[in-house]
This record gives C-alpha cells, structure tokens and sequence, in this order.
C-alpha cells in the first residue's frame, strides 16, 4: 500500500480549537489540502476572522446557522443548513453563528493545508461574540 494513502474515522473528541472558536477534528491532509470536521455548539457565535494564505470550501452536515462574509465592500448573510455549501475565499472575513438548539456541523476542505494557529488574523465582526478563542 502506497504511504500516502490515508483512511480517518471521525475522532470522539476534538484535536483542537479554530482561531475562530470551534471545535476540530482533523480528518486528512495532502500536499494541496486538509480536510477537518468543525463544530460551534449551540448559541455560539465564531470569532471573526479572515485567512492570510488559505481558502476553504465547506459542506454542512448538520445544525443550522448563518455565516457573514465580506470581501471588499460586498457582504452577504447565508443561511446554512444539511446539504449546503460555501466557500470561503483568499482574505475574506467571515464569522458564523448557530441558530437552534443543536450544534453546527460541518466539513471543511482547506486549500493549501492549514498552516497553523496564527493564519487567521482577527476582523471585525457582524455579530458579539459568544465561544471562548482556545488554542488550536
């Protein structure tokens, strides 16, 4: 079997935290890209951020919340439910927050692989924040 081949169960606790807040399981990552699970659990609201050298693409697994984006002067508000997905463009800002009883959860393909902890560079946000930045 060649050494680059890798097969991830999800794990039952999180590696570590986003710069924005959220919790992440990480599940593979290649020369172009990694790929992690992130969940913000209910009533949170993500710190705001944008990236310095990565974009990412995201599939939402479950949950329901809305994210704010804004490149330049353009903003939108996105509802996300099971089923969508979003990208998250080169310096875009963006934060998020849960809208019901359940936790958000979600898939996200970071492409190149996330670097470490000090890619995301703190914005102002949409909304007040309501999870605690831990480590990530």
């Amino acid at each position: 079997m060649p050494e680059d081949f890798h097969t991830a169960r999800l794990p039952d606790s999180p590696d570590g935290f986003a710069p924005d807040g959220s919790e992440i399981r990480l599940l593979g990552r290649l020369a172009a890209g990694s790929m992690a699970h992130g969940t913000l659990p209910p009533g949170g609201v993500s710190l705001a951020v944008a990236h310095r050298t990565v974009e990412e693409l995201w599939f939402v697994i479950s949950g329901r919340a809305e994210i704010w984006r804004k490149q330049g002067e353009f903003e939108e508000i996105t509802s996300l439910e099971p089923g969508v997905a979003i990208s998250i463009t080169l310096g875009c800002y963006f934060q998020f927050r849960t809208l019901d009883e359940s936790p958000f959860t979600f898939i996200m393909c970071t492409i190149p692989p996330w670097p470490g902890p000090d890619e995301a560079v703190p914005v102002n946000g949409r909304w007040n924040t309501a999870v605690e930045p831990e480590s990530a």
